[in-house]
């Protein structure tokens, strides 16, 4: 079940999601960026202006540029033990700039030494929720790719956990900042490929019905990576039956990224249906008839629901049959 406050993120998107954003490098005008060592990895570059760190400069005064390291250019921390000691705090701070450069900490510690980082899971998790919902596009954009980081390595194991990321990753990828969108994605796609599917459909399933036609659509692209990553026998002991009727629900919503997920479900099912038809036992049916893909939906479904389904999956086999 969802928490309390995975349903409140969704029902109303932050007024800050709904801001264009014309630059890939974050939320800032015009940044003045200071010379930098190219060679020292490092995912921001601070500038000065009379003394002063620009993370805490106050309106009209030089920000800093935020640079995104992709996670196989990431290099390993310093000191595990100073990092794992400091990285809560730094998660929790109000310095926007100390906060994404814990982020990457948290990358760099996901990627080199999670087994380190396991016990505190707990408690990082919920703070790089916290940073997900910062207006700031900055820290955001840094801490969708530290989610993607976190599902990549710790798999299974951070379930529990997924609740609160799941929701905001749905929420970030159906906003209007084409930057921020595009990482949430990419998230997304990591939590499907690294996440057993067993796990992960129960979770994704509620979001189906969400009555935000965007995030019911990101969900459903979601649902219909993940039921192929089950195989033909985990589909067929999750339940053909149940996920058709996930599928034909999905076939008449408002986007058609949802509509395409379903389709692209139906064709899955249907050729898991036919092929455990074919290596049935002869003697199952009498009437092999009555182990029809069209019979099954029929039986399944109500007769729109079935049309609809039938419908798709007749056309996609007249069009394999007119290629061939």
């Amino acid at each position: 079940m969802m928490s309390e406050t995975a349903l409140r993120d969704l029902n109303t998107l932050p007024s800050s999601d709904r801001k264009n954003e014309s630059s890939s490098k974050g939320s800032f005008a015009k940044p003045f960026v200071g010379s930098a060592n190219e060679n020292v990895d490092v995912s921001l570059v601070s500038t000065h202006v009379n003394g002063n760190q620009t993370g805490n400069a106050g309106p009209g005064i030089a920000n800093s540029e935020v640079e995104y390291i992709d996670s196989e250019n990431l290099i390993d921390v310093e000191d595990i033990d100073t990092s794992l000691k400091t990285l809560v705090a730094g998660l929790d701070s109000k310095d926007w700039v100390v906060v994404c450069e814990a982020l990457n900490n948290v990358r760099r510690l996901s990627i080199f030494h999670k087994e380190a980082m396991l016990d505190i899971l707990g408690d990082v998790i919920p703070l790089v929720v916290k940073s997900l919902k910062n207006p700031r596009s900055a820290v955001c954009k840094t801490a969708i790719m530290t989610a993607a980081d976190i599902f990549s390595a710790y798999n299974d194991r951070m379930i529990d956990l997924l609740d609160p990321l799941l929701v905001q990753l749905l929420l970030k990828s159906s906003q209007d900042k084409r930057f921020v969108c595009e990482a949430a994605e990419k998230a997304l796609v990591a939590m499907t490929t690294w996440v057993s599917p067993i796990l992960l459909l129960p979770k994704l399933q509620p979001y189906l019905k969400n009555r935000n036609p965007r995030i019911r659509a990101k969900a459903s692209m979601c649902f219909s990576r993940s039921v192929p990553r089950l195989g033909v026998e985990g589909i067929k002991e999750y339940g053909i039956d149940k996920l058709i009727q996930v599928a034909a629900s999905q076939l008449s919503d408002q986007l058609p990224e949802s509509r395409e997920a379903a389709r692209t479900l139906l064709l899955e099912l249907q050729s898991v249906y036919e092929k455990s038809y074919d290596s049935a036992p002869a003697t199952v049916s009498d009437s092999p008839e009555m182990d029809s893909w069209e019979n099954f939906c029929q039986s399944k479904l109500s007769p729109l629901s079935a049309q609809a389904v039938l419908r798709v999956t007749n056309i996609a086999r007249e069009g394999l049959v007119i290629g061939s």
